[in-house]
């Protein structure tokens, strides 16, 4: 293949990819939106991160959160864009950009009346998960306390976990002291069940592909799944039983999504290419599960 036409088929793929990933934030951001002014807001209901600090202005002040979150994320980006990648920095800058203007045209939006407060608590944290798990999903944010421990981590090799739950266990503190300790825990039900949604989300997109390409562009198709999909390939010496001619026959392992997205690829390559796709059910090592998580 030449290196005009590779080069072109790169450009698309990755052109298509951002697209995708925007039309993926953008669906976040909207669920993540009516989650706060749909319930958390009208209820009076705590939050983390910077998304409780801004609520939190809301309670006690009368700030508008969409201000709170479009400025608090504006100085984390400019102090913490040295750390990041380019790629996360833009997309979580056009999230934070647009969970702004959505926070400050749903104001004047109706709510549900649900007289059930702990429904509220746990439906507001599922719908919140929903959007975040979708965020995080194209490799982006919202910006807030996951930027801090973000750059923690990168400067001082702290445990990101560790350090996010002691950020939110303050606010939340916080919080108890303009909407009651009721408040603040029905806060922490809402806060858990965030949580709890945004990994079940991102686990239910964890699921693996074993994949194996026979064809005579197997250097074109490895390229393209190292440098356009970020995954290893291992190569395999085959040899054709009917021919005798030697047949290099690529391995990797990758998501569902990732497996139609390197069919399609290898269609355009190579038509007459011999694919094998079958589900890993677990998959450990570099790159996967840790083994130290066993």
């Amino acid at each position: 293949m030449s290196n005009v036409k590779w080069q072109g088929l790169r450009l698309t793929a990755v052109i298509k990819q951002e697209l995708r990933a925007i039309g993926t934030i953008t669906i976040g951001c909207i669920i993540i939106t009516l989650g706060i002014m749909g319930l958390t807001v009208p209820y009076k209901l705590p939050d983390s991160g910077l998304t409780g600090l801004a609520v939190l202005g809301k309670y006690a002040f009368g700030l508008s959160p969409a201000w709170v979150v479009g400025l608090g994320n504006v100085a984390l980006l400019i102090w913490s864009w040295r750390e990041l990648s380019p790629r996360f920095v833009i997309l979580t800058t056009y999230g934070v950009a647009l969970l702004t203007v959505l926070l400050k045209l749903a104001e004047s939006l109706p709510h549900p009346v649900i007289d059930d407060t702990m429904l509220v608590a746990i439906l507001a944290g599922v719908i919140k998960g929903i959007g975040g798990g979708i965020v995080f999903r194209c490799g982006a944010s919202l910006g807030g306390t996951d930027i801090i421990v973000m750059v923690l981590r990168k400067r001082l090799g702290v445990e990101v976990g560790k350090y996010s739950f002691y950020i939110n266990l303050v606010i939340l503190a916080l919080s108890a002291l303009v909407v009651g300790i009721e408040g603040a825990l029905f806060g922490l039900v809402s806060v858990y069940a965030n949580g709890v949604v945004t990994d079940n989300v991102l686990s239910s997109f964890d699921r693996r592909r074993l994949v194996f390409v026979v064809s005579r562009e197997h250097k074109t198709i490895s390229r393209f799944i190292i440098e356009e999909m970020n995954r290893g390939v291992t190569e395999l010496l085959g040899k054709g039983g009917y021919s005798g001619e030697d047949r290099p026959t690529l391995m990797c392992l990758l998501t569902p999504k990732q497996a139609m997205d390197l069919k399609r690829f290898v269609a355009q390559v190579d038509p007459k290419a011999f694919m094998v796709i079958s589900e890993a059910s677990e998959v450990l090592g570099r790159g996967f599960k840790a083994w130290k998580s066993l």
